[in-house]
């Protein structure tokens, strides 16, 4: 394996507010109008869980046809840079002969879901057995009965779950999702780049993300929930406690920004090529994205606080290969199989186990708060607020104005 990590990551500084337990743990941030249309147009869910979603299945094929479509964010698995072969999915295959086919097309929640929303209200397979999606988007597939119930019996690695993500209110108890990696969304720099434009080879404020000698070069997040969950803590306000007046202040700051030209784009994980280019030299991005850059490369959490988020795997309503699906999950919940994983993305691992496994691959990784945080370093991060579906269509409105959309 392959492993992508800087000699030095600049340092989190400053204090939060408040102290907030991360994502609390991701409680559903609001099922907003998409949601609703979904579940009055989708397969029908007779309960707050999607209990029927299990009844719409499709004839599970894992018997006879040893496969796996699997999506995921880019970035997100280890691999071989020389071969471009994913070291812990090819020892899956070789151990249990399935092949797993791997794609890295999830770049944005909503964009995703619009891939695929007419096949799922239609009640038709959308030709993946297993999906990775941040927890609000989860859970709106969950309600809305696009996602299979797991047969618990086919993950016993699922009793390997850190505790403070074992239970969610989206999600009581964990028979739809199971995360597959946890992190902060913050400041990434492109260092050389930074150091040549403003002479400092670090980023700690959103008042040096917003400076002049970086206008044009800095992007921000189309994930609302990480950009304005930071802007909000730049104004002074609480992400995790806000009122609409103060949302609103922070939608007329981003604005400023997006309209004086200081923001180049809002993107999703397209900011990494642009990062590595030298193109956009700062971004609101997401830890174990940057990290995984190099040592030319910095993330730090602002001093007025970050994110926390989760994205969680599911397996979508009349998927095909459920079980094989399930075999999947539960191989990455093997605590070796998991620390190789952190070891390349760099991400919050959501394993219990594993931080003695990465003692055998990497002490110093072990020890590294990005992929193992302290107590202390989550509580300088915010969990965004649980929006009510009224909330989340007026603040997702005016997000959506406000980058240009």
């Amino acid at each position: 394996m392959t492993t992508k990590r800087p000699e030095a990551v600049a340092a989190i500084a400053g204090q939060m507010r408040s102290a907030v337990s991360r994502r609390r743990l991701l409680q559903v941030a609001g099922i907003g109008s998409a949601a609703m249309v979904a579940a009055a147009c989708g397969t029908g869910s007779s309960d707050s869980a999607g209990g029927e979603a299990s009844a719409s299945a499709a004839e599970d094929m894992s018997d006879t046809e040893k496969v796996v479509n699997w999506s995921n964010w880019p970035l997100y698995l280890d691999v071989n840079e020389d071969t471009g072969e994913y070291p812990t999915l090819a020892a899956f295959e070789e151990a249990t002969g399935i092949d797993v086919t791997y794609t890295e097309d999830v770049n944005d929640n909503n964009e995703f879901f619009a891939k695929v929303r007419t096949q799922l209200e239609q009640g038709q397979d959308i030709g993946r057995d297993l999906v990775v999606l941040t927890d609000w988007m989860a859970a709106l597939w969950i309600q809305s009965g696009f996602a299979q119930k797991f047969d618990k019996a086919m993950i016993p690695n699922s009793g390997n779950i850190i505790p403070r993500l074992a239970e969610v209110s989206f999600d009581k108890p964990r028979e739809y999702t199971m995360p597959w990696q946890s992190g902060f969304a913050g400041l990434g720099y492109n260092v050389p780049a930074l150091q040549s434009a403003m002479g400092k080879d670090s980023l700690t404020s959103l008042d040096e993300l917003f400076d002049p000698a970086l206008k044009g070069r800095i992007t921000l997040l189309s994930e609302m929930r990480d950009t304005m969950g930071c802007i909000l803590a730049w104004k002074g306000f609480d992400p995790s406690n806000f009122t609409d007046a103060q949302f609103e202040e922070a939608i007329a700051a981003l604005t400023e920004q997006v309209d004086n030209g200081q923001v180049r784009q809002v993107t999703g994980n397209d900011y990494i090529a642009a990062m590595e280019s030298g193109d956009v030299i700062a971004v609101i991005g997401w830890s174990g994205d940057v990290i995984a850059l190099g040592e030319d490369f910095g993330f730090s959490l602002p001093e007025s606080g970050g994110t926390l988020w989760t994205d969680n795997m599911l397996i979508p309503a009349l998927a095909q290969h459920k079980k094989n699906a399930e075999m999947v999950i539960n191989n990455y919940y093997d605590p070796a199989v998991a620390a190789e994983v952190a070891a390349y993305v760099n991400y919050i691992c959501p394993v219990e186990g594993a931080q003695a496994e990465m003692e055998k691959i990497d002490p110093d990784l072990a020890t590294d708060e990005y992929i193992f945080p302290s107590s202390a370093m989550l509580d300088r991060a915010y969990v965004f607020m649980e929006l009510t579906p009224e909330q989340n269509e007026s603040y997702s409105r005016l997000f959506e104005k406000a980058i240009g959309n």
